[in-house]
């Protein structure tokens, strides 16, 4: 298996969860106002004012990663201005940063979903079509031990991080909306199940005995995952095309194709305007 030294982050939704909690939240109005005019990725965070972007995209770059490719909107302004201030002095000098615009369909008002933002970065660059690539959230700070798993040699031509659910450190009622996984006894992914009733997450413990859970963060072969992203259906609900939804796909008709790492560790997340304060970065 060729290294992976692509990242591709989503980062195109719109906050609207996080901006509606603002309203209600204890943080300072100053910073209600940051988190109002940008991309929750790009909020100030910590005692160096530095975004969630940056120090994700530097937990990526410690252990490899040189081509990062950040899915937005077209509008974007924030984060170009972003990327100068960088480029100004001389941050991630060495890497190899480009935007990929996820375009809204002129019937929606909102994007298409994380499967449409994929499809359409795998569309834009076409090399990402014939190569391995790693994906993630733009609102999760995920590790750079994380990161590196996902290089390391592998098994099957997918991979997907499955954390520990009691590793987790967040609230009951936020852990419960959580994707569970049904992995196979050779840690293969059979299913994921998406915010499963409480009387039947105990089924899907592993073998050792923790419930496994998605939180978005994969390896692809752009290949063999492509054809799935472009006939993935809108979920009748969410009126989106989602990334799992597509993985689900393409797991039912290739199975054991997709290896589970599992990992036990925190991760931390910006999803109300409360995590914006508790926040702990370096």
């Amino acid at each position: 298996m060729k290294e992976t030294v692509s990242l591709l982050i989503m980062a195109g939704g719109a906050s609207s969860r996080m901006k509606r909690s603002l309203k209600d939240s204890s943080i300072t109005e100053e910073l209600k106002k940051q988190a109002q005019a940008v991309h929750k990725s790009l909020i100030p965070l910590g005692v160096n004012q530095r975004p969630l972007l940056y120090y994700l995209i530097n937990n990526a770059v410690a252990v490899g990663y040189t081509n990062i490719y950040l899915i937005t909107s077209p509008e974007n302004k924030a984060f170009h201005d972003q990327l100068a201030y960088w480029k100004q002095r001389q941050i991630f000098a060495d890497v190899n940063i480009r935007f990929a615009s996820q375009h809204v369909p002129s019937d929606r008002e909102k994007p298409l979903g994380t499967a449409d933002a994929v499809e359409q970065a795998l569309e834009q660059y076409p090399e990402l079509q014939k190569t391995q690539f790693t994906v993630c959230n733009g609102d999760n700070l995920y590790s750079s031990a994380v990161f590196q798993r996902l290089k390391e040699p592998r098994k099957a031509p997918h991979a997907l991080i499955s954390y520990a659910r009691s590793g987790l450190n967040f609230p009951d009622e936020r852990i419960a909306k959580f994707a569970v996984m049904d992995i196979d006894s050779e840690g293969f992914l059979k299913n994921i199940i998406e915010k499963p009733a409480a009387s039947e997450v105990e089924q899907y413990k592993d073998t050792t005995g923790e419930i496994r859970v998605s939180m978005n963060i994969f390896s692809f072969d752009g290949a063999l995952l492509y054809p799935y992203l472009k006939s993935c259906p809108i979920h009748p609900e969410r009126n989106e095309k989602e990334l799992p939804e597509a993985l689900r796909l393409m797991n039912s008709a290739d199975p054991q194709k997709t290896i589970c790492i599992p990992v036990k560790e925190h991760l931390p997340d910006l999803t109300s305007a409360e995590d914006i304060s508790k926040f702990e970065v370096e």
